[in-house]
């Protein structure tokens, strides 16, 4: 392979947002947040990505409203606190990163509500520190969880706001890119899935009523954000269950997003159901990337299981996805792209202070420390 002549490393535009190439970082839950407040250790986390070379670096879920949040240490975006604590992180990305940041936001549902998974990841009573938790469906997700509220039509339009909310403090912390979090058995997902939603009024039963309120959630988040800042969803591509939420049904949401202003789609696989019979492996969710992009024009982020370079670059080079995104891989080797870049004969951005550790200058003399005369 010749210099520079890597697909993974060439740069890509999602909607109007230029990425210098193809390398997303996904959000990672850290369960560190403090009332919903980003603390030291994001912009320790965060700010390791931001001089990583990689394109786009992602907040982790980001609970809309307080209910919404995963656990007790996730972060939200529904109060000024959360939304200064998220500006701050931004301003690091600007004053000292070469990449883009984005945010997903979300609703955590009947999932909800969980203790650390540290701790084992149980549900939390109120009495612990946890809440009631909101669903399409009062069905628990597991045995021995709790039964969920069945969102009313006060709640639905309470969860709406929250969402429209939440972009607009996106907006104002500065964040180049939204993402709606639609997959992982998380809120979004809930409604989507038959497995968790049993309603019998006008947002459950069949495929249209079950992709009514998503919609109403995209949209609403699209006309709250302007138009310069993409919008995109994450999904879960098949719920991994027989009769369940399947790549069809994805397919058929992804068709009518791109219709509503949605550029992008992340796609992930599974988390509605504990009863999941996931048949993992090296990228065994880019075949359903694929697929989307082959029946849309959306630009297709493939995620799971993706950790060598050359993996990477085959799924861009033979149009597989339009990026990759790297979770466990990033947490591992927070200079994934720096490597990526060396093996693949391209170039990754370096901060300027380490530029100097670059394998092409070993050896060189640190600047102001020249070699003793022989």
């Amino acid at each position: 392979m010749t210099p520079m002549s890597s697909k993974l490393f060439t740069p890509v535009k999602i909607g109007n947002l230029e990425l210098s190439n193809r390398i997303v970082v996904s959000p990672m839950c850290q369960y560190s947040a403090v009332e919903g407040t980003v603390t030291d250790w994001h912009l320790m986390h965060l700010g390791q990505y931001a001089i990583s070379g990689a394109g786009l670096v992602f907040v982790e879920a980001t609970g809309v409203e307080a209910e919404g949040r995963i656990s007790p240490g996730c972060p939200g975006l529904y109060n000024d606190e959360n939304e200064t604590g998220m500006a701050r992180i931004v301003k690091f990305f600007r004053d000292y990163g070469n990449t883009k940041i984005g945010i997903q936001l979300a609703h955590a549902g009947r999932k909800a509500s969980v203790d650390y998974p540290w701790n084992g990841g149980k549900p939390l009573s109120c009495e612990n520190g946890g809440w009631v938790t909101s669903a399409p469906s009062p069905d628990p997700f597991a045995p021995g969880w709790p039964q969920s509220t069945a969102v009313d039509a006060q709640g639905l339009e309470r969860i709406k706001q929250a969402f429209v909310q939440a972009t607009e403090r996106a907006v104002r912390a500065g964040f180049d890119i939204i993402e709606i979090h639609a997959a992982h058995g998380y809120l979004m997902h809930q409604f989507l899935s038959p497995i968790s939603n049993k309603r019998d009024d006008e947002y459950g039963g069949s495929l249209e009523n079950r992709l009514r309120f998503p919609f109403e959630i995209f949209e609403a988040v699209r006309n709250a954000a302007p138009e310069e800042i993409p919008v995109g969803v994450r999904v879960s591509a098949t719920d991994w269950v027989s009769e369940g939420w399947a790549l069809e049904d994805t397919i058929e949401l992804a068709k009518r997003l791109e219709e509503r202003g949605c550029v992008y789609i992340d796609v992930s696989s599974g988390g509605s159901s504990p009863a999941q019979e996931i048949d993992a492996g090296a990228g065994y969710q880019t075949g359903f990337a694929a697929e989307i992009k082959r029946q849309t024009n959306l630009a297709t982020i493939a995620v799971g299981l993706i950790t060598d370079a050359q993996q990477a670059e085959t799924i861009i080079r033979t149009g597989q996805a339009d990026l990759i995104a790297l979770a466990r891989g990033m947490l591992y080797d927070p200079r994934w792209p720096w490597h990526a870049a060396e093996a693949l004969n391209a170039a990754a951005a370096f901060p300027p202070q380490y530029q100097r550790c670059h394998p092409s200058l070993q050896g060189e003399p640190i600047p102001g420390n020249p070699p003793l005369q022989k």
